[in-house]
């Protein structure tokens, strides 16, 4: 009978064994936190198998030493005693020898065991059962009771198997929590570096300094928080810093606060800017920077503050700072790093912006004077008219056209440093007369323009005329030379929103070149007689081209003759344009107006052909060998190019060489001395004579001639009217150094058979001029080959 109640007693403590089993299993497919299962076996299974103490403690990762991290009595009210060992070494007392060892132990009395180490109430026996996880100790569950002989084999199997289960549980736990947080550091790595990207790009693509720290400012907000945030920008030279964005608790002020050096000097952003290192400090250790003396407190105080400086320029620095009110919420070195970037973007976006400003500023200003340049002027003054669309009856604009005089002859005698100190000089008197709404600018070289808006009397561009006058008035002293300034000047209007700017400036040019024919330091309004020269110009110049495609042009032939003997020896072609409806215009018509609008280029190709077809025509006819002179612009001994086209027009006509000749003034050679050679060179296989038109005009001859590669010189007309009884010095001069030179002579303008017989005592070579022979068309010119004149 006893036999029966034994067997049905185990029965009933392997079935509760088995419930407990069960249910913890259950228990462990729900609960997915440690902390929820620790408590559930203190409170649930230990407490069920009747136990009074139970503690769990969890091995840290060095695997040295146990933390308690649940226990029975600890997280409940009702138990009769706390936990004191709360922290154990592996291999101190029981439980650090179970976590030592691996092994489960079960000691009925615990007073004969050395290794026990009394808790606040010393238990009897105890039952440890260490959690391992392949072969890993992850922990132990330590049970002690106040009896002796207390814990059985049965507590031990049940024990033994909720260890091992709350093992694997705890491995799962912590490999998903691993798992999680791997992914949540992915996740964060991977927002931090679209970020990062974020504000490179917006760096890379700012225009504007505002919208890019605003957008700047939103993206940071993803990573870090700023309840205040603020860049300053600080100007060495001027010692003020420019906050030029500025968010305070939340909410951004769009106005710019300039921050002069003597409040500047007491802020922690100054502290920053002389230190040149970043700064993370909280609430008491800015106080104990405060307590230095290295700033004061500005504003109200923050849980943490961080900033970082940064440089720009060698005159620019600037800082950036993000303060935190919330007191839970603090920078950390992962947050100073990230401003730290943060800054240099900065950096690099107002580096971009200033050298771009710059770029835009050298591209509409004179780097000489700094004035506005023509691009800009022009763009001034049609935004200018277009406000007369908005402004009273009455108003209009005026434009001064400047040309400062004598400048050329400064600049070439003086040189060219001297001359560039003296238009900044003039500038500077100038600019003290016009008001702040004018434009002042450079238009080229010596020639200047002031466009002044919004005029309501003619008065106010008469007193601006008289304040220009009174500031040149008085010599300027200019690197140690004392220096007249005059100016002439033109002046236009426009009054209508339907004048065009490049109008308004060719009025003005063509009111300055008035004022300057009639002497120096003059004023000249534009007027109608202007307008009607500059409409007969506006029709040349559109009919140029037109003349040269329907062969309008036509050359005429004036003889060169030798002075001895009177025998031609060439001609000089001379053009001649039959305009179908303005009949002959006269050269000096025409020829300005090409070569200013370089429509001369055109026209002298065309003369050219022309002159190589009527020698191609002359040499079919048995004509004896003659050289024609072609007069070119300067224009051609500015490209290489008019090597080839020199040469395609002899391959073409199949001229003898040396009987197509160019002629140009000296100013035209001297202007592009090296590249000019280049070109006479390269026409010397042709065996191009090339003649040097009007010399002895010009103050720099002498000093060029020995090095250009010309054959003929030509003595200006001014010259020979001088010639009387005798030849001149300055004949006799021009003579000799021919002749040192080994170049011919040929004087231009003989009149009267005085001048002839004069020239025919000296060692001139040849003449031309009416004495002998006007210019007249081939036709005519084709009778004098072959007889004297």
């Amino acid at each position: 009978m006893q036999s029966k109640i034994d067997l049905s007693s185990a029965l009933e403590v392997k079935t509760e064994q088995l419930s407990i089993i069960n249910q913890f299993s259950s228990s462990l497919l729900q609960l997915d936190k440690l902390d929820e299962l620790f408590d559930y076996v203190t409170s649930e299974v230990v407490k069920r198998l009747g136990f009074v103490d139970c503690v769990i403690y969890l091995a840290d990762k060095s695997g040295t030493a146990l933390h308690e991290v649940a226990s029975m009595g600890v997280s409940h009210a009702n138990s009769d005693y706390t936990i004191e060992q709360q922290t154990i070494a592996f291999n101190q007392g029981i439980t650090g020898h179970v976590a030592s060892t691996g092994r489960a132990v079960i000691i009925g009395d615990v007073s004969t065991d050395s290794r026990y180490i009394a808790d606040m109430r010393p238990a009897m026996s105890e039952l440890c059962v260490p959690l391992v996880y392949k072969q890993q100790v992850l922990g132990v569950i330590d049970c002690e009771h106040p009896a002796r002989n207390y814990f059985t084999d049965a507590h031990l199997e049940i024990l033994t198997t909720v260890a091992h289960l709350l093992s694997a549980k705890i491995n799962q736990v912590n490999t998903v929590e691993n798992l999680q947080q791997t992914v949540s550091q992915l996740n964060s790595a991977q927002k931090l570096e679209g970020t990062l990207l974020q504000i490179a790009n917006l760096t890379y693509q700012a225009n504007d300094l505002d919208a890019f720290l605003a957008s700047l400012h939103t993206i940071m907000t993803n990573l870090l928080r700023a309840d205040n945030f603020l860049v300053g920008l600080y100007n060495k030279n001027l010692d003020i810093l420019d906050i030029v964005y500025i968010v305070e608790e939340g909410v951004r002020s769009n106005a710019h606060k300039k921050i002069s050096k003597e409040q500047l000097k007491h802020t922690a952003s100054y502290y920053l800017l002389n230190s040149e290192q970043s700064l993370l400090l909280n609430k008491q250790e800015y106080q104990q920077y405060i307590a230095a003396g290295h700033f004061k407190m500005v504003g109200r105080q923050s849980e943490s503050w961080l900033g970082v400086p940064f440089k720009v320029s060698d005159y620019m620095s600037g800082v950036i700072v993000v303060q935190s009110y919330d007191k839970t919420h603090h920078y950390n070195e992962h947050d100073r790093a990230l401003l730290t970037y943060v800054s240099r973007q900065i950096s690099m976006a107002i580096d971009r912006q200033l050298s771009r400003q710059a770029l835009e500023h050298r591209a509409l200003h004179d780097e000489l004077t700094g004035l506005a340049n023509r691009s800009l002027l022009i763009d001034r003054i049609k935004h200018g008219i277009l406000r007369l669309t908005r402004t009273p009856k009455g108003t209009y604009h005026a434009l001064l056209y400047l040309d400062f005089d004598r400048f050329k002859s400064i600049n070439d005698s003086l040189g060219h440093e001297v001359g560039d100190h003296f238009l900044i000089a003039i500038c500077k008197s100038i600019q003290g007369t016009i008001r702040n709404t004018d434009t002042f600018a450079r238009l080229g070289g010596d020639e200047f323009a002031i466009f002044m808006e919004n005029i309501t009397h003619k008065n106010q561009v008469n007193d601006a005329l008289k304040r220009i006058k009174k500031a040149l008035a008085a010599p300027l002293n200019i690197d140690g030379h004392l220096l007249q300034a005059s100016t002439s000047i033109g002046v236009a209007f426009c009054e209508s929103e339907n004048d065009k700017a490049y109008q308004l400036l060719q009025h003005a040019d063509a009111a300055m070149y008035e004022a300057k024919s009639t002497g120096r330091g003059q004023v000249k309004f534009f007027n109608n007689t202007m307008r009607k020269k500059l409409k007969s110009h506006a029709d040349i110049e559109n009919d140029l081209q037109h003349g040269i495609e329907h062969n309008e042009f036509e050359l005429y032939f004036q003889p060169i003759f030798s002075i001895q003997h009177c025998k031609v020896i060439g001609f000089e072609a001379l053009v001649r344009w039959h305009h179908p409806s303005k009949g002959f215009v006269a050269p000096n018509d025409f020829i300005p107006i090409a070569e200013s609008t370089g429509q001369i280029i055109n026209l002298d190709l065309h003369l050219l052909e022309l002159a190589a077809k009527q020698i191609a025509a002359w040499q079919q006819q048995g004509k004896r060998f003659l050289r024609i002179t072609v007069n070119v612009s300067s224009r051609h001994f500015a490209s290489v190019d008019f090597i080839s086209q020199i040469h395609a027009i002899y391959n073409k006509y199949a001229l003898e060489l040396g009987s197509l000749c160019l002629e140009i003034t000296e100013s035209g050679l001297i202007e592009n001395l090296e590249l000019a050679t280049k070109i006479i060179e390269g026409l010397a296989p042709l065996k191009v004579k090339l003649c040097l038109d009007d010399f002895g005009t010009g103050y720099s001859s002498l000093g060029y001639l020995h090095q250009l590669p010309i054959h003929v010189l030509k003595i200006d007309k001014s010259f020979i009217d001088h010639l009387t009884d005798t030849a001149t010095p300055l004949v006799d001069a021009i003579l000799s150094l021919a002749a040192s030179l080994k170049l011919d002579v040929v004087a231009e303008g003989i009149e009267t058979q005085e001048q002839l017989s004069i020239l025919q005592k000296t060692q001139c070579d040849f003449g031309q001029g009416f004495l002998k022979a006007k210019p007249m068309p081939a036709a005519q010119a084709i009778l004098l080959i072959d007889k004297p004149l």
